[in-house]
Formats: structure tokens, C-alpha cells, sequence
């Protein structure tokens, strides 16, 4: 895991705009359960890339891991409400699911 984290961060010093990659190295320091760091990450590129959906459910799920389950909820909703703009059911599904372990039916 650490050699793929490094390949990563090699690549977004020529790439660091490119959210996939962001998005990548929060999963991988996720897989290290390094919940702070993902979590920082993943909310760097919610406010650098809001339109980058799958995002929301991913950092909803961090929260849920430290037991931050208002923020997991209000990360739910966010990618929901972005999902049904984008038109992506799939996703919208998945975060209706993830809203409703909170008892959340929106």
C-alpha cells in the first residue's frame, strides 16, 4: 500500500488538479486507517471539486468511522442533492441507502 500512496503522490505533482488522484490517495490512507488524513482529503476535494460525486459517499462513510455521524449525514444529503442534478440514479441510490442506516428516508 505505501508504494502505490507514493505512486500516487508522484503523480499529482505533475497532475494536482486531477481529482481521481485526490480521490485515490484518500482511499489509500483510508486502507491505512488513517481516518485524519482521509478525512482532510477528502474534504479538500469536496470544496476543490464539488461536482466529483464520488466523494460524498466516501467521506460519509470516514465520518461514520470516527463516529462523526452529523457530518456523515450532511456528506449523504450533499452528494444526494448533487446526484439527482447530475441525473446519476445509481449514486443517488447508494446515498439513500447510506441515509437510511441513520434512519434518514429523504
Amino acid at each position: 500500500m505505501e508504494n502505490r500512496r507514493k505512486w500516487i503522490e508522484n503523480m499529482l505533482q505533475s497532475q494536482p488538479e486531477d481529482p481521481f488522484l485526490w480521490y485515490a490517495l484518500a482511499l489509500e490512507h483510508q486502507k491505512m486507517e488513517n481516518l485524519d488524513t482521509t478525512i482532510e482529503i477528502f474534504e479538500k476535494l469536496i470544496h476543490s471539486h464539488a461536482d466529483y460525486l464520488p466523494t460524498y459517499y466516501q467521506l460519509g462513510k470516514a465520518y461514520e468511522s470516527k463516529g462523526m455521524n452529523e457530518q456523515a449525514i450532511d456528506a449523504f444529503l450533499d452528494g444526494k442533492r448533487l446526484a439527482k442534478i447530475k441525473g446519476d440514479l445509481k449514486a443517488a441510490g447508494e446515498l439513500s441507502e447510506a441515509l437510511m442506516m441513520h434512519d434518514i428516508f429523504d
